[in-house]
């Protein structure tokens, strides 16, 4: 006699990684804003300070490596232990 009920597989992924999975998200999503814009009104004019500002060239790029770690550590993060009292 074979049982009907069938085993149920445990999540791949918990809360706490899908927070984790989040938090590296918009930390991505943050420096791609960080780096968009630049339009000048008039093609003709090129300005060299909001193209190549700081925060698009350093910053953003920071953050985006940073939201990537974050998700890479989200993915590879195991479950704590919880003691079965």
């Amino acid at each position: 006699m074979t049982d009907n009920k069938q085993k149920s597989l445990p999540f791949l992924f918990t809360k706490e990684n899908y927070t984790w999975m989040i938090i590296g998200a918009v930390i991505v999503a943050l420096g791609m804003v960080l780096m968009s814009g630049g339009k000048t009104q008039d093609p003709n004019v090129f300005n060299n300070n909001e193209v190549y500002s700081t925060t698009r060239i350093t910053v953003a790029p920071i953050l985006i490596v940073a939201g990537l770690i974050v998700e890479i550590y989200a993915i590879f993060k195991k479950p704590g232990n919880k003691s079965a009292a």
